[in-house]
């Protein structure tokens, strides 16, 4: 087993994302497009979003518009982009590893082995850092130590793979997968990541379920979520951006706490504050 060097690679924490928008990497008008929708980070997708006999193509489009002003359009957008498993996702590596990329999103990623070889392929490119995207089983056991491997700063689901993997059929509260998702959470806060990049949602016109399903995985721990259509972008920012009303009480907690010295107070609604509801208070404040 693989002994990650926690030292040796960028760990930089990706900052506030609550959206990352896929693009296919092989449709220059989409990319083009892409950086006006409003999301908070753009996932340029090389993977499954493209068959193929058009990879080839995909890459030397993605590197066009890297090389060209995609980016700087892009502002304040971070950019990933997300790589085949295997030898197609080292030659995607080599054709869009670039100053303006934020991370590289790693597809149907099970193993500790493969992170640190992209990790050692990306030795000129320090400031670049990896989000495996867990698709099976086999990845979600192994998400302890995966969160641990070279240059990972979060970690993400991928749930239509995970589904067809488990053979499970997810009713409307998707309960049935609740034990792995909270795992991913868990195993990010462990090993101090990121909070998770929630999974899609196939909930393009229905905007009551894309709303209900994004409340619950912010009350699981995830403080963002992928999105396959600019149409969801507004909902998942509603959700995971805390209301005026949600800040100001959190800001009124920490007041209160930092000016008493007993180290402990009673809110007005009677309930015990003490350092760990002052964290929450602080993480809330964060996601402003």
């Amino acid at each position: 087993m693989i002994t990650p060097d926690r030292t040796a690679s960028a760990r930089t924490a990706p900052g506030l994302v609550r959206s990352a928008l896929y693009v296919p990497g092989d449709q220059p008008d989409k990319l083009a497009r892409a950086a006006t929708r409003g999301a908070d980070s753009l996932i340029v997708d090389l993977e499954d979003a493209v068959p193929a006999a058009a990879k080839p193509q995909a890459r030397a489009t993605v590197a066009r518009w890297l090389a060209s002003d995609g980016p700087a359009v892009a502002g304040q957008t971070q950019v990933w982009i997300r790589i085949n498993p295997g030898e197609a996702g080292l030659a995607d590596l080599a054709a869009v590893a670039h100053p303006a990329v934020t991370g590289i999103c790693v597809a149907k990623t099970e193993s500790v082995k493969w992170l640190a070889e992209l990790d050692r392929r990306l030795a000129d490119h320090p400031h670049l850092v990896l989000c495996p995207i867990l698709e099976s089983a086999a990845a979600v056991l192994r998400a302890p130590l995966l969160a641990e491997a070279p240059r990972v700063a979060r970690l993400q689901l991928g749930e239509a793979d995970l589904r067809a993997d488990l053979g499970v059929d997810p009713g409307d509260d998707e309960r049935e997968l609740l034990w792995a998702r909270s795992h991913v959470v868990l195993a990010s806060a462990a090993a101090g990541l990121a909070p998770p990049l929630g999974p899609v949602s196939t909930a393009i016109s229905d905007q009551d379920a894309l709303r209900r399903s994004t409340h619950a995985l912010r009350r699981l721990g995830f403080h963002g979520r992928a999105c396959i259509h600019p149409a969801q972008i507004p909902i998942v920012h509603e959700v995971f951006t805390p209301t005026p009303g949600e800040l100001a009480r959190a800001q009124a907690l920490i007041t209160r706490f930092e000016s008493t010295s007993d180290g402990v107070l009673v809110d007005d609604d009677g309930r015990m504050v003490d350092e760990a509801v002052i964290r929450q208070a602080r993480r809330t404040l964060s996601m402003s």
